[in-house]
C-alpha cells in the first residue's frame, strides 16, 4: 500500500512540476521583463545599495536587510549546492546556462510579487505588518478564497520543503563526515529552530542578518579556490556549457550523459525556478515585513535575491562542477544519482578543508532555510487561522524538526513539491491580473525611490483580512 502511495504521489509531482508549469513559470518571467522595462538593470545598480541603506522611519517590523536576509535564508539552501549537480546529471552541462538565464529572467517576477507584497500589506492590532500572495489576492483582486487556498498550500508545504527535508540533509551529512548520530542532530536542530522561531519575525530576521552573509561567503570562497585549481578548464566550462545549452549532441564529459537540449533545458529550468523561488510567491512574505518608504524600494532590494540564489551562487557552482568533469574525465556518475557524488568529488580537491567547506555549506545553507521557512509557514497559518494557531503550528513544526532524521523522505519531498507548485499557481494568477498596478507603481516611484507612499495600511485584527 505505502509504495503504491508513493508511485501515485510520485506520478503527480511528475505532472505539476511537467513541462505546463516550467512553461508558466518561464513565461511570466518573461511577460514581467517586458512589462517592468526589463527591471533586472536596476539590480546592481539600485536593488543592492538599496539592500543595506536605512529605513528607520518607514513602516515596517525589520530593516530592508533583515526581510531580504530572511527571504535568501530560505531560496539558498542545499539545491544550490546537490541541486544544480541533479541537473547536470541529468540535463548535461547545458543545463547550467538554462538554470542561469532563468535566474536573470526571474529577477522580474520577484520583483512584481514583492512590490504587491508590500502595496496590499497589513497591520495588526499588535502592531505586526503582514502581506503576500493571500493579501494580493484579497485587497488587490477581491479574490481571499484564492488567498486562502495560497496560505493552506504554503503552510503545509512549509513542514516538508521548509523543515523536514532539510534537517533531513543537515542529520545525514553529519552522520556521513562527522559521525554524529541522526537522533541526536534531530535533537539539537529542534532545539535551537524552537529557540529562533519563538522568538517571531525579528528575532528570525536577525539570525538570518548574520547567518546568510557569512553562509554565502564562506560558500563561495570555497568555490573560488576550486576555480583557481581548475583554472585551466574554466574558460572551458564555459564554452562546454554554452555548446551544449543549445545542442542535441549527447554531452559524455565525465561520466555524465546529457539527453540533449530538452534535458538541458526542462532540468535547467526546473532547478533555477525551484532553487530561487521566483513566482512561488514565498519570498515577498518576508519583504513584506520590511521597513520600506515604497513598494518599488522594496521590490528592488527583494529582486536581488534572485540575483544572489541563482545568478551567482548556482553559476559557481556550476562551473565548479562542469570544470572539475573536464579536468577529472574519469569521474563516474550513476545517472540515478542525486548529484551529490559530483557535488562531493568537487570539492574533495580542497587539500583538508574541502569536505569541511561542504559540510559547513550544506548545514548552514539548510537551517537557514528552515528558519525562512518557519516564518513563511507562520504568516500563512495566521491568515486562514488567525493567531490561535501561531502556539501549535510552532510547536508542530519543532516536532517535524525533531523526527525528520529518521523519516523516508521520498514520499515528502514529493508532497513538498506538488504543494509548491499549487501555491504558485494563485502567486502567478495574482501577479499577472495586478500587473497594471506594477506598471503604474513601477512609473511612479522608480525615478524617485525616496517618495514616501501615502497610501493607509489598514489595521486588521488578525491575519484574516478582518477590520
Amino acid at each position: 500500500m505505502y509504495k503504491q502511495i508513493c508511485d501515485a504521489v510520485e506520478s503527480v509531482q511528475g505532472v505539476v512540476w511537467g513541462w505546463g508549469m516550467i512553461v508558466l513559470l518561464l513565461g511570466t518571467h518573461l511577460f514581467l521583463t517586458i512589462r517592468t522595462g526589463f527591471i533586472q538593470r536596476k539590480t546592481i545598480t539600485k536593488g543592492i545599495p538599496l539592500s543595506v541603506a536605512k529605513e528607520d522611519e518607514a513602516d515596517g517590523e525589520v530593516s530592508q536587510f533583515g526581510a531580504l536576509a530572511t527571504a535568501l535564508a530560505s531560496t539558498i539552501g542545499t539545491g544550490n549546492i546537490i541541486g544544480v549537480g541533479t541537473a547536470i546529471v541529468l540535463g548535461g552541462p547545458g543545463a547550467v546556462l538554462w538554470c542561469w538565464l532563468t535566474g536573470v529572467f526571474g529577477i522580474a517576477t520577484k520583483y512584481a510579487e514583492s512590490l504587491i507584497a508590500v502595496k496590499y500589506r497589513v497591520k495588526t492590532a499588535d502592531g505586526r505588518m503582514q502581506g503576500g500572495a493571500m493579501y494580493a489576492l484579497e485587497r488587490g483582486l477581491n479574490m481571499k478564497w484564492l488567498g486562502m487556498i495560497f496560505a493552506v498550500f504554503a503552510g503545509f508545504a512549509s513542514f516538508g520543503i521548509g523543515c523536514a527535508t532539510q534537517v533531513n540533509a543537515i542529520a545525514e551529512v553529519c552522520n556521513n563526515n562527522l559521525e554524529i548520530e541522526p537522533w541526536v542532530v534531530g535533537f539539537v536542530v529542534a532545539v535551537l529552530t524552537a529557540f529562533v522561531i519563538f522568538g517571531g519575525i525579528r528575532t528570525i530576521a536577525s539570525v538570518c542578518e548574520k547567518l546568510v552573509p557569512f553562509m554565502a561567503l564562506f560558500y563561495v570562497i570555497g568555490c573560488l579556490i576550486i576555480l583557481g585549481i581548475n583554472h585551466e578548464f574554466v574558460l572551458p566550462a564555459i564554452k562546454t556549457i554554452c555548446q551544449y545549452a543549445f545542442s542535441n549532441e549527447q554531452a559524455a564529459i565525465g561520466g555524465v550523459i546529457g539527453g540533449g537540449i530538452r534535458c538541458a533545458i526542462q532540468y535547467g529550468v526546473a532547478r533555477g525556478l525551484f532553487s530561487n523561488e521566483s513566482g512561488m510567491g514565498s519570498a515577498p512574505i518576508a519583504a513584506a515585513a520590511a521597513r520600506t518608504k515604497n513598494p518599488v524600494r522594496q521590490a528592488l532590494v527583494s529582486s536581488t535575491g534572485t540575483f544572489w540564489d541563482t545568478v551567482v551562487v548556482c553559476l559557481m557552482t556550476g562551473l565548479v562542477l562542469v570544470s572539475t568533469m573536464l579536468k577529472e574525465p574519469g569521474i563516474v556518475v550513476d545517472m540515478s544519482s542525486n548529484g551529490g557524488e559530483l557535488t562531493t568529488r568537487a570539492f574533495a580537491q580542497i587539500p583538508y578543508f574541502g569536505p569541511f567547506i561542504l559540510v559547513v555549506g550544506i548545514i548552514t545553507f539548510a537551517y537557514s532555510t528552515i528558519l525562512g521557512w518557519a516564518y513563511y509557514g507562520e504568516r500563512c497559518v495566521e491568515y486562514f487561522s488567525g493567531k490561535k494557531g501561531l502556539i501549535p503550528y510552532r510547536i508542530l513544526y519543532v516536532a517535524v524538526a525533531l523526527i525528520a532524521p529518521v523519516l523516508a523522505l521520498d514520499l515528502v519531498w514529493d508532497i513538498a513539491d506538488i504543494l509548491n507548485a499549487l501555491m504558485a499557481i494563485p502567486n502567478l494568477i495574482a501577479v499577472l491580473l495586478l500587473s497594471p498596478v506594477i506598471v503604474k507603481e513601477t512609473k511612479k516611484y522608480i525615478n524617485n525611490l525616496d517618495k514616501v507612499d501615502d497610501t493607509q495600511v489598514p489595521v486588521v485584527e488578525t491575519g484574516v483580512g478582518k477590520k
